[in-house]
């Protein structure tokens, strides 16, 4: 996605140090080591931005609605490098010099196993109500197999209920749903930075709600603490400025695991974001597609269904897919889970534009209630290869020495690529991403993401080895020749761009 303009604010803070240098073992290691990258000034570091999707916005098509015209300008401003990668995508036999996706974030690393299971005979069963009209929420059987499912995946302290359960298509659709239902139109969410960018879309697009930045960024001020982490101070803050600009804040977006950082949240740091959240009275979004993408088992991640108690349950909300964890993305199953049966209810009214078809929900049962195969079969070998998949691109990006951030969680590294830009600006971030497609590899930009740093990119890794080796050696290619662009204007001319003076 591309970037949209918001309004920033400023104040003024010490020069950061170095990002991170600590080891792997503890989530950062030599993917940040001896950083010694050009640098933006962060003497003015942003705290907090509003989000203004109409800034820029400007459409031609008369025969559209004022909706209509903004839909459409993000359809044409936001998905340029994912159309160009659908009209030239790689096929290793048709079309072996098409794009490479590193991109979009997809596991597609397991169809083997999904498709076995998936065309089994337990699969296939037909019955009058399949065809039929639903209940809004889903089916009974479907969401009483949810609430099993999630009070055994997620560790709940009491097995949570099919009534709180709410099953849609998505959670695109989720995330638009629950912005139109706990928000006036101009109102805003909460959400920390760099985050997954397609959320502007989804509040705003039915919506007409807004984000409000919490700004993070890569330096580490101490030793427990790490790059783009956030706290209840930096939430206090940004909350504080958004305020002051007169724009009511109505919740709270969470990852976790977090996307594009792979940072897992301890049940420490949730209790203080929700007690923040309580303080406030904001209501709380808590996106965890992640969940079981947690392939480093020392991270010991906890859902927020696992604590015992919950601040403020009416006003805490969990999404959860199969897009992510079990590599679904074109099935669009979604499940909403909260306590909060006004907000179910209202949700579920907009299921009739964003159910699924009683097929598909019979097949979702039949998956989630096969604990076995799940736990035994799909996470160890899942996890596994996803491990092998980060393991070489990690050791590719140290060979090329670049500094990444990556905690074992997701499919995706957070790269570094800072040094590659000769005056640090977002313009020449964009310039680099397309000197990356037109070399064939599609990546993310820091941009997409509302990352303040320029020369931030998202890397997917969770890809077939074939495909991986080739868009490495297709992104080696391009920084080799950024890398003598950068040297050349460089007034010093030195042999090493990566020992420049920040």
């Amino acid at each position: 996605m591309f970037p949209l303009p918001q309004r920033e604010s400023t104040a003024p803070t010490a020069p950061s140090g170095s990002t991170s240098s600590r080891d792997m073992d503890s989530g950062y290691g030599d993917d940040l080591q001896g950083e010694c990258l050009r640098k933006p000034d962060w003497k003015q570091s942003k705290l907090y931005g509003v989000g203004d999707p109409m800034a820029m916005f400007s459409s031609d098509s008369s025969c559209l609605s004022s909706r209509g015209r903004v839909i459409k300008w993000f359809w044409d401003s936001a998905e340029e490098g994912y159309r160009t990668y659908h009209m030239d995508e790689f096929d290793e036999d048709k079309n072996p010099s098409g794009i490479i996706n590193l991109g979009t974030s997809e596991n597609k690393l397991c169809f083997d196993l999904l498709s076995r299971r998936l065309t089994q005979s337990d699969m296939l069963h037909m019955e009058p109500s399949l065809l039929q009209y639903p209940d809004w929420r889903g089916h009974l059987f479907l969401r009483e197999e949810v609430a099993r499912f999630l009070s055994f995946y997620c560790k709940s302290p009491a097995p949570l209920k099919p009534e709180n359960v709410v099953v849609l298509n998505g959670c695109a659709s989720l995330f638009s749903a629950l912005a139109t239902v706990l928000c006036e139109a101009g109102e805003a969410f909460l959400i920390p930075t760099p985050y997954y960018g397609a959320i502007t879309q989804h509040v705003y697009l039915y919506g007409n709600v807004r984000l409000a930045y919490v700004y993070l960024d890569s330096k580490v001020t101490g030793l427990n603490t790490h790059p783009f982490q956030l706290t209840v101070e930096k939430l206090e803050m940004a909350l504080e400025g958004v305020n002051s600009e007169g724009v009511k804040v109505k919740g709270l977006i969470l990852i976790n695991p977090q996307n594009p950082l792979g940072d897992i949240y301890s049940p420490e740091e949730l209790q203080e974001f929700l007690g923040f959240a309580m303080r406030h009275q904001l209501h709380v979004i808590m996106d965890e597609v992640y969940m079981l993408s947690v392939f480093e088992e020392s991270l010991g991640y906890q859902s927020v269904l696992s604590l015992e108690r919950l601040p403020d349950p009416q006003r805490t909300h969990v999404m959860w897919a199969t897009s992510k964890d079990f590599g679904m993305s074109g099935l669009r199953f979604g499940i909403l889970y909260t306590e909060n049966q006004h907000v179910a209810t209202a949700v579920a009214s907009l299921c009739r534009y964003h159910g699924l078809s009683g097929l598909v929900q019979y097949q979702m049962a039949q998956l989630l209630r096969d604990h076995d195969w799940i736990s035994q079969v799909y996470l160890p070998e899942n996890h596994a290869r996803l491990k092998a998949a980060h393991t070489y691109v990690s050791d590719e990006l140290r060979a090329l020495g670049i500094p990444f951030v990556s905690r074992g969680a997701g499919f995706f590294i957070w790269v570094d690529l800072r040094k590659y830009l000769r005056q640090g600006t977002f313009e020449e971030e964009v310039l680099l991403w397309r000197r990356f497609l037109d070399n064939k590899v599609l990546l993310s930009f820091g941009k997409a993401f509302e990352c303040k740093e320029p020369g931030w990119f998202r890397i997917v890794f969770s890809d077939k080895k074939n495909r991986l080796c080739l868009g490495m050696q297709r992104v080696r290619q391009v920084l080799e020749g950024q890398s003598q662009v950068v040297e050349d204007a460089s007034p010093c001319h030195t042999q090493d761009p990566s020992t420049q003076p920040i």
